[in-house]
């Protein structure tokens, strides 16, 4: 295969900051081909900075462009749309998180790609880190058994954001405030725009599949989203676990995020801490593994998903760390626990397709 021909839907601030930079890198298997994103200024400079030849306001545009890759990264609340109509004009695509709103809608797409033959990736930059893909080595050999118990914690600088007081530490350049916290776009606040990443790295780390969901959310008064969420998690196979996160202020120490992830299993432990470089897993019949990090080595990075999706479809040996399975089941997770902070009560997870195939990506 030549050249890759890309087409961009939505392109906000981290597209700008992130994905077009790191696609960039890969000018020799990448044509910069279409964008689209609203505002006629805006979209003129995307065109005129990344040398798009199509710059439309219109989505079809892109597609009717003839794109082999595509970035679907307009408001959460159009990535279904968005997604399905490049899968169906031959695209392998990369989506921003959140993936969907609606389960039915994340698994559907899911299907799409299969359907069409073509690979599916989320926007999980901490999966493709060599500090996860060691993780996960851990956790399939010497692993810890059948996981019982899991604590998912999580806080980042995004206070000044979701209250619609400021910007993103990284951002390039200002966001659209309403993509994050009007939940007719967004589907709601630190949950969507955060704890997505978590339960990204939690369920690809352990295949749990989520079942219950009985949740708490809160904010300051005026707040247009939550900023603070925390729920208690069933699972299939009968692990139970918690989940917890809140929208930080930004410090001295910039955007490192606070991550951890500590579980329980018939044979052993695990604790994976981002923002101490700290993996440890523990068995007695193995005592203690900890492998030697690299100095940084938990701090975000958005390269890999865009260099994956190339990889990709250019049939290279890549492997898919955040496939669309994977989304799925993290918006089965946040939709159960938007539904129970709203209605008080537990609530089962719904679209849940835990007796599906693994879909390949």
């Amino acid at each position: 295969m030549g050249r890759l021909r890309l087409g961009v839907i939505g392109a906000g601030a981290w597209t700008v900051t992130s994905h077009l930079p790191n696609l960039a890198k890969r000018r020799e298997d990448v044509e910069f081909v279409a964008v689209c994103r609203k505002g006629a200024a805006e979209l003129s400079k995307v065109q005129e900075d990344w040398g798009f030849a199509v710059a439309s306001e219109d989505y079809h545009d892109v597609l009717d462009a003839g794109v082999d890759i595509c970035v679907v990264a307009s408001p959460a609340s159009l990535h279904h749309e968005h997604a399905l109509a490049a899968l169906a004009a031959g695209a392998h695509v990369l989506v921003e998180k959140p993936f969907t709103i609606a389960p039915s809608d994340a698994w559907d797409l899911v299907d799409a790609a299969e359907r069409h033959d073509r690979h599916l990736l989320l926007s999980y930059g901490w999966n493709y880190l060599p500090m996860l893909r060691t993780a996960r080595t851990l956790m399939e050999d010497p692993g810890i058994g059948t996981v019982e118990h899991l604590a998912i914690r999580m806080s980042s600088a995004t206070r000044a954001l979701l209250t619609n007081a400021g910007s993103y530490p990284q951002a390039s350049s200002a966001p659209d405030s309403a993509t994050w916290t009007d939940p007719r776009l967004s589907g709601g606040g630190y949950g969507q725009a955060q704890l997505t990443h978590v339960l990204g790295i939690a369920l690809w780390l352990t295949g749990l599949e989520a079942e219950t969901a009985f949740a708490f959310m809160s904010g300051p008064a005026g707040a247009p989203v939550e900023l603070y969420d925390a729920a208690a998690l069933r699972f299939h196979g009968g692990a139970i676990g918690t989940m917890a996160g809140g929208a930080a202020y930004e410090g001295a120490g910039g955007n490192k995020h606070s991550v951890e992830l500590q579980m329980i299993g018939s044979e052993g432990q695990f604790l994976l801490d981002l923002d101490r470089e700290t993996l440890w897993l523990f068995r007695p019949d193995r005592g203690d593994v900890r492998p030697e990090l690299a100095p940084d080595a938990g701090l975000y990075d958005d390269d890999g998903p865009p260099n994956a999706l190339v990889d990709l479809a250019l049939g290279l040996p890549t492997e898919n760390c955040s496939p669309g399975w994977l989304g799925a089941r993290t918006v089965e997770v946040l939709d159960a626990c938007y539904r129970s902070a709203q209605e008080g009560t537990p609530v089962s997870v719904r679209g849940n397709r835990h007796l599906a195939k693994k879909d390949p990506g």
